[in-house]
């Protein structure tokens, strides 16, 4: 916890707003999608998807393959108490919808499913994408399958699977996800192994999203070693995420944005 006070507190003292941003690709993604205020009438769905869940008291037996829960103690989890704190928030999960309406990929991986919070707001950003999440867990993995039916999400292919297992399918390749969203094992060797399976498939458009990067000193240690390796160019830390992209036209350059 002194960690993650100590790193946000940091965050506000080099964050800047679309006003300290000179890159017009930085300021156009700042201005037209981190900081649109048009109310969508997307996030209502959003809001109800989030509150059956909050709604659900019925536990289930959770595998976790990660680096451990802060707030549980127990595998055995109330649906409503996974959906409250280790799911992704409103504000996040409005901003992941706008980033995925904003770039409109045609190809989304997500690692890391947990009960689908996330996956709505991607499926909810473009609705003609075809996306592919992935889940160690499989009673969460059901959990979610039946509540993206419940709101008639269809454009997304669950798989239950180890994150690594998967990485190593060398198909991946033809894949071409244009994003995709890392929230599966917050431990820095996780996250690293999982960049470096998933380069071959970058583009010049690609978009990639690292959640909690600051959650730990290991996690913020994989950051800094993403940020410099040399296929990367434009990096955005929000405290929350740490954005990445790989457009060969850009000169390397790293912002501590305000989200």
């Amino acid at each position: 916890m002194i960690q993650i006070i100590k790193s946000y507190l940091n965050f506000l003292w080099n964050s800047k707003n679309e006003h300290g941003v000179h890159s017009p690709f930085v300021f156009s993604l700042v201005t037209k999608c981190f900081y649109d205020k048009e109310k969508y009438a997307e996030y209502s769905i959003l809001k109800n998807y989030r509150k059956e869940l909050l709604e659900n008291y019925d536990t289930i037996e959770v595998i976790d393959f990660g680096a451990g829960s802060k707030v549980f103690k127990s595998n055995t989890r109330a649906i409503n108490q996974i959906a409250g704190n280790a799911g992704i928030s409103k504000k996040r999960a409005e901003l992941l919808f706008r980033i995925t309406n904003y770039f409109q990929p045609e190809r989304i991986l997500e690692i890391g499913t947990s009960l689908g919070l996330a996956t709505s707001a991607l499926s909810l950003g473009n609705s003609k994408a075809k996306i592919t999440t992935l889940e160690g867990c499989p009673n969460t993995l059901i959990q979610c399958q039946y509540q993206l039916q419940k709101f008639n999400i269809n454009n997304v292919e669950c798989v239950n699977t180890e994150f690594k297992n998967y990485l190593q399918n060398s198909q991946l390749q033809a894949s071409n996800f244009q994003l995709i969203y890392f929230d599966g094992n917050h431990s820095k060797q996780a996250t690293l192994d999982y960049f470096e399976l998933l380069l071959p498939t970058i583009t010049n458009e690609s978009v990639w999203i690292f959640d909690d990067i600051h959650w730990s000193n290991d996690m913020t240690e994989a950051w800094k070693i993403i940020k410099k390796h040399p296929k990367v160019t434009v990096t955005i830390d929000t405290f929350q995420w740490g954005i990445v992209f790989f457009r060969q036209e850009q000169p390397k350059e790293h912002f501590v944005i305000r989200a």
